[in-house]
């Protein structure tokens, strides 16, 4: 199939010389053979064949499925035109750039990642440049050296191709203007430790507010950060600071543990002392109560009849008591002398 006539990154502007001077030379021998006089005839037909080949060449082109071919005539912006075959004016008179809408791209800030790069950003300068660029201050005037990488897609071809210069440079300058804004309102600490998501979600949002505001014609998907370190000079202060930071950490967590150890056990005990506490006053207040009660019972019954109460009372407690007694003697009112009885049969009993 030949080759496409379009511009851009992602096509190339027309066909190789080589290609187009093979062509011309095999016209030029052809019409040898139809026209051996030559003459200026023949060079006219040959140029008119030449030129209707060009044209037959240059009059159709394929754009990808995850693109969109913006067509220019004569220069002026012309319409977009959806992936698929399709053919315009030849020879120069429209052409058109692929623009990959579809296509997620990626700039990496700080470091490069072979076979990464966009293709809109011209080369940087070098690892200078490239260290340059990740060297920030923080909100309590230290320094750290923060990696990140911006994607994003082409989302309105024609501004991205005709409203900024450079768009993809542009949007370099942003990124990196916006972090350095970002991280400049944060502590260290934060910046390396726990603001990295909120850092992220912030700059994503200020990048596409001026994406927009510059018309640039770029939808940012994510910002993400990599490494964040501290300059090589102070790196090994910075480690010890990380790890006492750590060691406090680590002899917090334990004292947390031993702390929900203890606690939850006192807390048990405590509650296991309450609840008997409670078991017992209700005991002793259910008993209290019912000695009350049978008290007023008898209280009633002995307003009926005081002599009987009184005696089965009396009887009730004699028999109570006379069980625990082993020698009884009754005596009778009546009784006028007793004689005392020794009784040997019990004290060989109590003799050991």
């Amino acid at each position: 199939m030949p080759s496409q006539n379009v511009n851009g990154p992602w096509g190339s502007g027309t066909k190789p010389g080589s290609d187009i001077e093979d062509l011309i030379r095999q016209g030029q021998n052809m019409l040898k053979q139809l026209l051996p006089s030559g003459g200026p005839r023949g060079v006219i037909v040959l140029a008119v064949l030449v030129l209707a080949g060009l044209g037959a060449w240059t009059a159709y082109y394929t754009v990808p499925s995850d693109s969109v071919a913006v067509v220019q005539r004569f220069g002026k912006y012309l319409k977009d035109v959806p992936p698929g075959l399709h053919f315009k004016l030849p020879l120069g008179i429209d052409t058109a750039t692929i623009v990959p809408v579809k296509r997620q791209l990626k700039q990496e800030f700080g470091f490069t990642t072979p076979g990464a790069t966009d293709p809109y950003q011209s080369p940087r300068n070098g690892m200078r440049e490239t260290k340059r660029e990740t060297e920030m201050v923080t909100g309590d005037l230290n320094a750290a050296l923060v990696e990140w990488v911006v994607q994003y897609r082409i989302s309105e071809p024609g501004k991205f191709l005709f409203e900024v210069r450079e768009p993809s440079a542009t949007l370099r300058y942003v990124s990196e203007s916006v972090m350095r804004e970002v991280v400049g309102d944060r502590t260290v600490d934060e910046v390396i430790t726990i603001g990295r998501q909120e850092i992220e979600s912030e700059a994503l949002t200020k990048m596409q507010a001026l994406s927009t505001k510059y018309a640039m014609g770029i939808s940012i998907d994510q910002v993400q950060l990599k490494n964040i370190n501290p300059p090589e000079p102070v790196q090994e202060s910075f480690n010890e600071v990380n790890q006492a930071q750590q060691e406090k950490e680590k002899l917090i967590n334990e004292a947390r543990r031993d702390y929900n150890k203890v606690i939850p056990l006192a807390e048990g005990e405590k509650d296991q002392r309450i609840r008997e506490a409670d078991g017992y006053r209700l005991k002793r207040v259910n008993e209290a109560e019912g000695d009350v009660a049978r008290f007023s019972a008898l209280l009633a019954e002995y307003t009926k009849a005081p002599e009987v109460t009184r005696r089965r009372i009396y009887i009730e407690t004699l028999q109570d008591v006379m069980q625990g007694i082993r020698s009884k003697i009754i005596v009778d009112e009546q009784t006028s002398g007793i004689l005392p009885l020794l009784n040997l049969d019990a004290q060989k009993r109590d003799e050991p």
